[in-house]
């Protein structure tokens, strides 16, 4: 299993949009995924899920990974948080 810790740097937090590209960077992976802030864990391939976290800006999420390609998934989904979800630093 593979752990990491990130922050969610876009000004709008996690709504629909990056939550979708989450869920579909977490779906091309073979590994288990999950998120989770404080004492929320969620499925890493879930909108409905990751939307229940309520993760603003500055909050700090932790992505757990577990299978195949774990160590790979967890690096991809730290470079999409890390990069605003691909939508530009003022997002």
């Amino acid at each position: 299993m593979v752990t990491k810790e990130v922050t969610i740097m876009n000004k709008q937090g996690l709504h629909a949009r990056p939550a979708t590209a989450l869920v579909n960077t977490a779906s091309s992976f073979k590994s288990d995924i999950f998120i989770s802030r404080d004492d929320k864990k969620v499925n890493g391939k879930s909108i409905l899920g990751l939307l229940i976290l309520a993760a603003e800006y500055g909050a700090k999420l932790t992505i757990e990974a577990e299978g195949p390609d774990e160590e790979e998934a967890v690096n991809a989904l730290i470079s999409l948080i890390s990069d605003h979800f691909g939508m530009g630093k003022n997002s």
